[in-house]
């Protein structure tokens, strides 16, 4: 049996001309080679299997080239390929440091390809620096490698770097054209394409598969064999797909569709191929954009003669749907429904309903149905229900949010007078509020005044009515709820919320204003307070007893240190207001808070503070420090 060289091996190029796709890079080391004009270190960087290693080698050969060696002279002697991946230690780099100290025997220069530079271990990279700056005069170094970012920039600064792109298509089904060609190989021309396109710019991994595809095929290499082997989706799926939604056929799509999925494919894959299908029918509705279609000259007639069926308007919604099935296919929970929900979509987008058609006998038009049950209308898809339902995944669809219920109370009583005077929202009111953020139910609207009344009369006890707080109240206090307590906004809208509730109060010239002594003022500030502590608001309660309230009339005058104490009783001023005046049967107190600065007290926080605070309660501190001759 006679031993099998790879593609790969076998046509690795020799010289400079036969690299495929690099033309500007072999152009530029070849003048440099003529010109001596060559750097001692370069660095070949681009994706895997464009002719990074090829080229390296090329170039050491080519170097001690004087057009006196023998035919077929290699140099070998003068050519070292070190493999970072597995030779990535300080000591591989310390012996290779030792070699390259030592002159070639035969020819002009040593040439190192470092393969896969970038698996070098940073003390390696350290350690090589200084070689790779100032090498010997015979000394070139080629460094190759798929990841530049992962070289440090003290070793890029130090490197000629030649960027290697990756291979076009056109490019790759040339060259596997003339291997098949030098093998006596009859391939098709489509059939090299998807090979090309297969190998996504890597001549390679081309060759690799094209030997795979010969070993299944034979000498004979077709499209179907190709297709078959690559487990790849044949465009004639895409053509077939495409006649069927012009036809509105929505059964037979989802027929095909199904058939797809048998054979093995991804709906993921397939929906991504239909978005692409539409671009190349844009594409060759335009003579100046024909030649961005990188197909076969065969397919490319099918594209043009499909494409000329098919409107503008209809692929650029073809690929916006498609588009979206793609974008949403990995979060769906029902895959396979989605993109039959999207070739749905597709197929109703030309849907003429409807149709006219003459008479011959009578002379008169005949109305013809359409006879497809199934089709959907397009303006289904563009209808307020169908845009407001937005559909997430296949099967799912997220409803509208529920519109927020609110119930209006129908009546209201406040039971305590302090309140009612205050302004201060009733237990009654909170409860409402309460329990309306609850309810689901319908909007409740408010009664009337005559059945309000009678609700009034039902609730009272012992005869007299009692008072029904007004609905302005009722809606500020719902209002103050709705507003964010994190914006600017907020404490504007609470003050005027508050000044609303106070200006919706009952007269107040009917409300007592008995004088109290400044003894009577102090016990009912106590007692004030110890509810405060019962309540368990300590904070609230160390500011209250801070300092000693003072009275001035009926004004008490409060001074606290700074404005955040200030801030804080500010909070909780109508409710103290309120409990003083109705235990001093006075509402005409108030409330003067002031803040003096000068009588913020000062902390010690550094060591020297500390100190000078020790030295005021006992000067004797400052004479130990000396006598002991302390730091601070």
């Amino acid at each position: 049996m006679e031993h099998f060289i790879v593609s790969a091996r076998k046509y690795r190029p020799a010289v400079f001309k036969d690299v495929v796709g690099q033309q500007a890079i072999t152009n530029t080391l070849e003048n440099a080679i003529e010109n001596n004009h060559l750097a001692q270190a370069l660095l070949f960087t681009g994706p895997r299997g464009v002719g990074k290693t090829t080229c390296a080698r090329i170039l050491a050969k080519k170097i001690n080239q004087d057009g006196t060696e023998k035919e077929g002279e290699d140099f070998a002697f003068n050519i070292f390929e070190l493999d970072a991946a597995s030779n990535n230690s300080v000591d591989d780099i310390r012996n290779l440091i030792d070699q390259v100290r030592i002159p070639p025997q035969v020819g002009k220069y040593k040439v190192y390809i470092i393969d896969e530079v970038h698996m070098l271990s940073p003390a390696a990279f350290n350690a090589f620096l200084k070689t790779l700056e100032e090498p010997p005069k015979h000394a070139i170094f080629i460094l190759a490698t798929t990841e530049k970012h992962k070289i440090i920039p003290t070793i890029l600064s130090r490197c000629q770097i030649f960027d290697f792109r990756r291979i076009g298509v056109r490019d790759i089904k040339n060259h596997l054209a003339e291997v098949a060609k030098a093998e006596n190989i009859e391939a098709e021309d489509d059939a090299l394409h998807i090979i090309a396109q297969k190998a996504d710019g890597a001549l390679r991994d081309a060759l690799s598969i094209f030997d795979r595809v010969v070993s299944f095929a034979g000498k004979n290499l077709t499209r179907e064999a190709v297709t078959e082997n690559l487990n790849v989706l044949d465009y004639t799926w895409y053509f077939q797909i495409t006649d069927l939604l012009l036809e509105n056929n929505i059964p037979q799509v989802l027929v095909t569709y199904n058939d797809i999925l048998s054979k093995g494919f991804d709906g993921h894959h397939f929906v991504m191929g239909l978005a692409s299908h539409f671009r190349d029918l844009l594409v060759c509705k335009n003579q100046v954009t024909i030649d961005l279609l990188e197909v076969g000259e065969q397919v490319k007639t099918m594209y043009f003669e499909q494409s000329q069926k098919t409107g503008t308007q209809f692929l650029i919604d073809g690929i916006d749907i498609a588009n979206t099935c793609d974008l949403k296919y990995k979060n769906s929970q029902n895959q396979r429904l989605l993109v039959e929900l999207c070739l749905m979509q597709l197929a109703s987008l030309t849907f003429q309903g409807e149709k006219k058609k003459l008479d011959p006998d009578a002379g008169r038009d005949l109305i013809i149905k359409s006879s497809n049950r199934f089709v959907i209308p397009p303006s289904y898809f563009k209808s307020e229900k169908f845009t407001k339902e937005k559909i997430t995944s296949a099967g799912s669809v997220v409803p509208k949010p529920p519109k927020k219920i609110e119930v209006d109370p129908e009546v209201l009583v406040e039971t305590e007078a302090s309140k009612r005077s205050l302004g201060e929202p009733s237990e009654e009111i909170s409860k409402v509020e309460n329990s309306s953020e609850k309810i689901s139910s319908a909007r409740v609207p408010l009664e009337t005044s005559a059945e309000a009344q009678e609700k009034i009369n039902e609730k009272t006890d012992g005869g007299e009515p009692q008072k029904v707080i007004e609905r302005p109240q009722i809606l500020a206090e719902r209002n103050a709820k709705k507003v964010s307590a994190l914006s600017l906004k907020s404490i504007q809208k609470k003050q005027e919320i508050k000044q609303e509730m106070v200006a919706n109060q009952p007269d107040a010239e009917n409300l007592p204003v008995n004088n109290f002594s400044e003894e009577a003022m102090q016990a009912a500030w106590t007692e004030y307070t110890a509810n405060v502590e019962s309540d368990g608001k300590f904070n609230l309660l160390s500011h209250l007893t801070m300092g000693v309230p003072k009275l001035e009339g009926s004004t008490i005058h409060l001074e606290f240190p700074n404005q955040t104490i200030k801030t804080e009783v500010d909070r909780a001023k109508y409710e103290l207001l309120g409990f003083l005046r109705e235990k001093l049967q006075n509402y005409d107190i108030d409330l003067d808070i002031t803040v003096n600065e000068t009588a913020e007290k000062r902390y010690a926080y550094t060591t020297r503070e500390k100190f000078e605070k020790m030295k005021e309660m006992n000067p004797l501190i400052e004479k130990l420090r000396k006598e002991f001759d302390l730091d601070i």
